[in-house]
């Protein structure tokens, strides 16, 4: 069988490098639920300090500095990224509490409404006009986050943060012209002094995971850096070869992943309301998706 990753085809090998990328996104509770004993802001605080390390260290390597340097001359570019990485932050804090909280079911719920929420974000503040398919899709979510209140016996509050931060996130980002690695580069390096202050602050303290926490935590918490790059790679390698509308699709694995971890794996409980919700996410997803993607055969 051909290797996908050897593929002479750009889109071959797009699709092949995006699908990796969102297949180890949707697997992420496998390595960050092993790590539940340990404080979602330490972790967070690693992930940001280690990334910052994998990154810097690969941007010095492609020679990427030219790009990042006239950013760190502008305000404005600097601005947008200390929003975007606050954001970041909120959504890998959120997210990685949701996973060890016994929320998996509801962070999936949060990354299904992404796609929705970026249409809503063009619909408000871009201008931009939904289709009569698109609209549907739109009340189909709405009905399926309504039924969340009585599925999760209140507010999803996880669900909606994930959505909300990454929804906006996105839309910093779009505004500015630094690439993948630069943009996060520059956004963990704005990061990274609070976060190394917490860390040394519970080291000093006695508190932190390194050199108290098992061997295993210990390694989980330094891969973090590798663990949050190496996708974000893969997934720009194969955005620049895929057009929006199949980079659209793919993305519904990661939560689609999510939800079948938390439902099978964790057993975490769904009820008829909560199984509803999704359906009706998912009918959402599958009327926008195809619309897309009519609209760009059209």
């Amino acid at each position: 069988m051909m290797n996908p990753l050897a593929s002479s085809s750009p889109t071959g090998r797009g699709i092949a490098h995006a699908t990796i990328a969102y297949v180890i996104w949707g697997l992420f509770p496998l390595f960050w639920r092993p790590l539940h004993a340990i404080a979602a802001t330490e972790l967070i605080a690693h992930r940001i300090v280690w990334s910052l390390v994998f990154v810097a260290a690969l941007t010095v390597a492609l020679g990427g500095w030219a790009e990042i340097r006239p950013a760190l001359r502008s305000p404005r570019i600097l601005l947008l990224h200390a929003a975007s990485g606050v954001l970041l932050t909120v959504n890998w804090l959120t997210y990685v509490w949701g996973i060890n909280h016994d929320r998996v079911l509801e962070a999936s719920l949060g990354y299904f409404l992404v796609p929705l929420g970026q249409v809503s974000m063009g619909l408000l503040f871009l201008g931009e006009r939904l289709r009569a398919r698109q609209w549907w899709a739109l009340g189909l979510a709405t009905v399926g986050v309504a039924l969340q209140f009585r599925g999760v016996g209140g507010m999803p509050w996880v669900a909606l943060t994930l959505a909300v931060s990454w929804v906006l996130y996105g839309f910093l980002r779009k505004r500015s012209a630094l690439g993948s690695v630069a943009g996060l580069t520059v956004e963990t390096a704005l990061l990274a002094p609070v976060a190394a202050a917490y860390l040394l602050l519970l080291a000093i303290r006695g508190a932190g995971a390194l050199g108290h926490a098992s061997a295993w935590e210990q390694v989980g918490v330094l891969s973090a850096g590798i663990v949050t790059a190496v996708p974000l790679l893969l997934f720009a390698a194969g955005a620049r070869r895929l057009p929006l509308t199949t980079i659209g699709l793919l993305q519904y694995l990661v939560p689609s992943l999510n939800f079948l971890l938390g439902a099978f794996l964790y057993r975490e409980p769904l009820t008829s309301a909560r199984l509803l919700s999704f359906v009706f996410i998912w009918a959402a997803l599958a009327l926008y998706s195809a619309e897309m993607w009519r609209q760009r055969r059209t």
